[in-house]
């Protein structure tokens, strides 16, 4: 029985957009109702494979899902049977979602098919027809970013694990997180996917600035998937202090690579869910972004070449 059927046209390639549907770096930024983020845990796209993953509810409220993929023809279409994370899940249900070429960028149409006449009515009253358009509205604006993307780039002289240790642990951070002439005062760091990393700074001014980050996705010495917000003191989020209309998150995919004793990160930041307004904001700042992430990594650097292997 079918349930329901969700259609966009969302304005960009076929291709790009099947790739928005199979990636899990760019699932974490769009998939899922307003308000929601999404933390991988595994994905196997191909017949037969899982993708299993927790979305994060805007009231902090965790929801386990799995997607078991019967049919994966790329570009074309996308076939499975959702749950939640759990074998013989009496409310599971079939979907399918297909992409065609049409004028003005990739025709996508989501259908969901109820086992009964119930859970169908159980579907649409839990607003299972509104998390559908919002999630295809949501994979439009992301893939209409473009130039708003921030990317960067920086090599370390030090060996990754090092690096890795310095970026992911309370004592090494403290000495060199944030942007220069700023005092570090404190941090929580709980480094795992649904974990945070909440710190206090002071300005040069003596103002106190206070910035969450949310770990969506942790692979030790390859990668760190993580929105970003400036909050108060008890973490709750709140605006840039300076920048009403600075976006209220950034999704940072944060990479790791060594070569011949080197270190890399690579960043690639993208506003989540921001306006036209506050994505020009952030495409005119990255010259600014630029200057400032130089600075805090020219911190690290220095803090590199004094750092004790034997203090991890």
């Amino acid at each position: 029985m079918e349930a329901f059927v969700i259609t966009r046209i969302i304005k960009a390639p076929r291709e790009k957009v099947f790739d928005s549907f199979t990636n899990p770096d760019h699932l974490a930024q769009w998939w899922g109702p307003r308000g929601f983020t999404t933390s991988t845990f595994e994905m196997d796209v191909r017949s037969g494979g899982r993708w299993r993953y927790i979305m994060h509810g805007p009231d902090g409220t965790d929801y386990d899902n799995r997607v078991v993929y019967s049919e994966v023809v790329r570009p074309e279409r996308l076939v499975y049977v959702h749950s939640h994370d759990i074998d013989d899940d009496p409310l599971q249900f079939n979907s399918s979602i297909t992409f065609e070429d049409v004028e003005g960028g990739t025709l996508v149409t989501l259908r969901v098919t109820a086992s009964s006449e119930e859970q169908r009515e159980d579907m649409i009253s839990f607003g299972a027809v509104e998390g559908g358009t919002q999630t295809l509205a949501r994979a439009d604006e992301f893939l209409s970013i473009g130039d708003a993307m921030f990317t960067y780039a920086r090599t370390f002289n030090a060996p990754l694990t090092r690096v890795w240790d310095c970026y992911t642990k309370e004592e090494h951070l403290a000495k060199w997180w944030g942007p220069k002439g700023f005092v570090f005062l404190s941090c929580k760091l709980d480094l795992r996917p649904c974990g945070t990393f909440h710190y206090g700074m002071q300005g040069p001014d003596g103002s106190m600035m206070w910035g969450m980050l949310r770990y969506r996705e942790v692979q030790q010495y390859e990668k760190l998937v993580f929105i970003t917000e400036f909050s108060d003191e008890e973490g709750n989020t709140t605006r840039h202090p300076l920048a009403p209309n600075w976006p209220l998150q950034t999704m940072t995919i944060a990479t790791f690579t060594e070569t011949d004793g080197k270190t890399t990160i690579s960043f690639e930041v993208r506003p989540v869910e921001a306006s036209n307004v506050e994505l020009e904001m952030f495409a005119s700042a990255h010259g600014g972004m630029n200057v400032g992430t130089n600075g805090m990594f020219d911190m690290l650097d220095e803090y590199l070449v004094t750092f004790d292997p034997a203090s991890c």
